[in-house]
């Protein structure tokens, strides 16, 4: 059996999400990798309730999220105030 490849998306935060929504296949693992470098606004934490995760970004550090893909979907995920989101779509 060969090893499943994983799914892996970089995304810009700065002043948003780039991208704002990322396709992912379904039941293939996946990875976000965020990357914050603007300094300004709420950016400094991301978070989803739906896909499990929180994490504090620090400027120009990578900060890698793993997504959960078994299931298919719309999932969001937004800054530490919920004033900036970003999506997930699994099919």
């Amino acid at each position: 059996m060969s090893e499943k490849q994983v799914q892996a998306v970089n995304v810009t935060v700065a002043g948003g999400y780039d991208p704002a929504v990322v396709t992912l296949k379904q039941g293939v693992p996946a990875q976000l990798t965020f990357t914050r470098t603007n300094d300004k606004g709420c950016l400094d934490v991301v978070h989803s309730k739906e896909m499990g995760f929180e994490e504090e970004l620090p400027l120009n550090q990578p900060k890698t999220v793993t997504v959960p893909t078994d299931q298919a979907g719309e999932f969001q995920y937004s800054c530490g105030m919920d004033m900036f989101f970003g999506k997930v779509v699994v099919e």
